[in-house]
């Protein structure tokens, strides 16, 4: 009975001991892409345009169901204006995937992951990451929110810091009202 007791003391210590220096890996939850969107609006002095892009890929990382980071693929190609129709919305996305805006040719993706993820408190996180578009890339930093297998953001992008140059006062002058705003914003809606 003694040894018994020695013998059940001596596991439990060697498995406290085990327990303590292990450490919790981060888990990988996948974008279900098929029901995640992210929505764009850009704008220019006489008004605005709107539309979708697509994720090609994505992905998620929590430990013990905090966020601790996550990477995005944008397929570029699938950029779609959603406020204009005919012809009209045909041109405007040729447009967007042009050398003028996008590049999409030789840019067919975009990519952003995220470097650094501070709690606001539940549910809510401040992240970083680095954002890559026409193969520049630049640190932003905006609020994500996680409910279950939810997970939501709006971003801010300066496309000036991306060399996207057409219609920007950045680049150029004198363009009064055919100027385009050089901050768009992003709309993202996922599930994993």
């Amino acid at each position: 009975m003694k040894n018994n007791l020695k013998n059940l003391a001596a596991i439990a210590i060697v498995a406290l001991i085990a327990f303590s220096f292990t450490t919790i890996e981060d888990t990988r939850k996948d974008i279900k892409l098929e029901n995640s969107e992210v929505n764009w609006k850009a704008f220019k002095v006489t008004g605005s345009h709107e539309g979708t892009i697509s994720l090609k890929s994505g992905f998620l990382t929590f430990k013990e169901e905090v966020l601790t980071g996550g990477e995005f693929v944008i397929d570029m190609t699938s950029i779609a204006c959603t406020d204009l129709e005919g012809e009209y919305k045909g041109k405007l996305e040729g447009h967007l995937k042009s050398d003028d805006f996008f590049g999409v040719e030789g840019n067919p993706t975009s990519t952003l992951v995220i470097t650094k993820v501070k709690s606001n408190g539940k549910n809510s996180y401040e992240v970083t990451g680095d954002l890559t578009i026409k193969g520049k890339t630049n640190p932003i930093t905006f609020d994500f929110s996680v409910y279950g297998q939810k997970a939501s953001a709006s971003l801010k992008i300066d496309r000036a810091l991306f060399d996207v140059k057409y219609g920007s006062t950045s680049f150029f002058e004198g363009l009064k009202d055919k100027a385009i705003y050089d901050e768009f914003d992003l709309n993202v809606a996922l599930e994993f």
